[in-house]
């Protein structure tokens, strides 16, 4: 798991190791390997033996930004990584801190663009989707608001509700207790089009033509890992996503189960390769 425990991913990442250890009778560990965009957490199933015993679960994070943001990277997404199954999709929020008079994403646009530099948000880390999908929002609107990195949602929501920050992006479940007691509000979803869990939040695309970061969470393995291993895995997800548990689960979370084949993931891959890789040199973010 490339983020720290606590958050949305780690809770997910859970909730499908006990479903395949139940399934398959093989026990499934969740291992924390969070910050660095991901790569110790990448490169821990690469070096890994290809026998479908050590597996990652990522987000286009991973699979389709690292590859446009580290000029470095010690791995190769499509080489290097053997597409297991889509676990879920799931989409994100850009949330306001009330207390800072943020309301309404025109609120948030129109108080950075009067001051310069005075507003921070909070993501999961360099190269998050929270990260370029935020980056993209500032060049395409002109924007200077300050990017505070975090170690997954698990940090960065509460680092937003202490008031570290004036701005998040996280998913929905992260945010209900604090929606609630009015510690926070919804500026936009960052889908497409509005979610039909809260229509009366405008999408980002409503402002930002065109912008869409719907993300796509998936199980990969090492490259090399035998085709019959893959299906077999694969099959297993698929089984785990039509478990009534799993469904009521993943509600709770934000997200919508997926599965798929291994052929299926892998062409969504390519495709995000081309999305993200846009989306960053939109941005203009970069890591060392």
């Amino acid at each position: 798991m490339p983020y720290a425990a606590g958050g949305v991913p780690d809770v997910l990442a859970r909730s499908v190791a006990h479903r395949l250890s139940e399934s398959t009778g093989q026990q499934f560990l969740v291992e924390n390997r969070g910050g660095g965009g991901g790569i110790a957490a990448v490169m821990a199933v690469v070096k890994s033996p290809a026998d479908g015993y050590t597996l990652i679960v990522a987000d286009p994070a991973q699979t389709a930004i690292n590859p446009y943001l580290f000029a470095n990277l010690p791995y190769d997404t499509l080489k290097d990584l053997a597409p297991v199954s889509i676990i879920a999709n799931a989409v994100q929020y850009v949330v306001g801190s009330p207390q800072a008079n943020l309301n309404s994403f025109a609120d948030m646009v129109a108080y950075a663009r009067a001051n310069p530099g005075k507003l921070s948000y909070g993501s999961a880390g360099i190269g998050s989707v929270h990260h370029i999908g935020m980056e993209s929002i500032k060049a395409t609107l002109g924007l200077d608001i300050v990017h505070v990195p975090y170690k997954g949602s698990g940090q960065s929501v509460p680092a937003f509700i202490a008031g570290e920050v004036q701005v998040v992006l996280a998913s929905l479940p992260a945010l209900t207790a604090h929606l609630k007691s009015g510690k926070a509000k919804l500026l936009a979803v960052t889908s497409a089009g509005r979610s039909s869990r809260t229509p009366e939040v405008p999408a980002v695309s409503e402002f930002v033509p065109g912008y869409d970061f719907n993300v796509e969470i998936g199980l990969l393995a090492p490259a090399g890992t035998p085709p019959a291993v893959l299906s077999k895995l694969s099959a297993e997800v698929a089984k785990a996503m039509k478990h009534p548990d799993t469904i009521t689960r993943f509600a709770a979370l934000g997200m919508e189960p997926v599965g798929g084949t291994p052929e299926h993931y892998a062409a969504v891959i390519r495709q995000s390769l081309e999305r993200f890789g846009a989306a960053v040199k939109l941005s203009g973010a970069k890591a060392n």
